[in-house]
């Protein structure tokens, strides 16, 4: 083994610190060169979706297209993109551990096939595996490769939303072409970078606000309270589309999903009669029944309305009984 383990535990907060430190080339000129980055968004997605099933991440075919793929999205073109040099180079980051063939002669390998030739398969800390197969954390971990490595907060929102509505219709391409092929939409759905940028998408155009309550509350890696929660399912419609997304705090993306609350075509609040509260330092949600949904500066992106209403009817109905 190139690295032992680790004794200790670190935290999650330790992980999303590391994430957002990783050592990646850099040039005055040419900028970062986020193959780190790619490379960890691109495992994570595969332990997401079920192919990496163990910590034992070998350079298949799975992970050198996806690697690829997201490298054509995401990476910086002045530089060659290359699954090769972060799968041995990420090792300096001390949570990637290699195994190394008995023959490797020492030297950087410059391919995939050298790659391959020099290394049987890469581990993660046992903690951070861990981390990632559960989808709360993983979710922390992305967004702060996303927030960190792939979003200046400079950038036209144009930027960010090009790039959701790119995996919006690659997603829709590949409904497609599987017809009912159900294990595979399951697959697409659970694809971390189409999940993270909508996400990103949808706090951004929000304003960093709970469009119920208005709660703004942000800390550094850009992290904030809020979270991009569809309307319509993902899990039933597949649909990352902005105008299915709407921005809650956590306590109303929860309530949201459940049917406490929808909303109507005036895009006014109803909140459930039968809500029983005690909200001492709080105004109680039943309070907001009639008040405006906090919507987007621009139209555009106001809830689709075909999707609220979807959710008066499936969601908020159903649990009115």
């Amino acid at each position: 083994m190139d690295s032992t383990q680790p004794n200790s535990r670190e935290t999650l907060a330790d992980y999303c610190k590391r994430f957002s430190e990783l050592r990646v080339s850099n040039s005055r000129q040419r900028g970062d060169a986020p193959y780190k980055p790619i490379l960890l968004l691109s495992v994570i997605d595969l332990i997401a979706q079920g192919i990496i099933e163990q910590n034992k991440i070998t350079i298949s075919d799975e992970l050198i297209n996806t690697f690829n793929k997201y490298w054509r999205l995401l990476g910086n073109k002045s530089y060659l993109g290359g699954l090769h040099y972060p799968f041995f180079y990420l090792k300096r980051e001390q949570f990637w551990h290699l195994e190394l063939k008995s023959d490797f002669d020492g030297f950087q390998p410059k391919s995939i096939n050298k790659l391959k030739q020099a290394v049987e398969y890469a581990t993660l800390d046992d903690q951070l595996f861990e981390f990632i197969k559960n989808g709360e954390s993983r979710k922390e971990l992305v967004d702060t490769l996303i927030s960190v490595w792939f979003y200046d907060t400079q950038k036209e929102l144009e930027d960010i939303l090009g790039v959701n509505q790119y995996l919006q219709d690659e997603s829709e391409q590949e409904l497609t072409q599987l017809g009912e092929l159900i294990e595979k939409k399951i697959r697409i759905y659970k694809s971390v970078l189409r999940d993270a940028f909508f996400r990103k998408s949808i706090v951004h155009i929000y304003d960093y606000k709970c469009a119920f309550c208005g709660l703004k509350v942000t800390r550094s890696i850009n992290q904030t309270i809020v979270d991009g929660s569809h309307i319509k399912p993902i899990s039933l419609f597949y649909d990352n589309k902005i105008d299915n997304g709407i921005s809650f705090c956590k306590n109303h993306h929860w309530a949201f999903d459940r049917g406490w609350f929808t909303i109507d075509n005036d895009y006014k609040i109803i909140v459930a009669q039968d809500l029983q509260e005690i909200s001492p330092n709080a105004k109680p949600m039943k309070d907001f029944n009639g008040d405006s949904l906090f919507l987007p500066n621009m139209e555009k992106f106001y809830p689709r309305l075909d999707a609220i209403q979807w959710h008066r009817n499936n969601i908020f109905k159903t649990v009115l009984g």
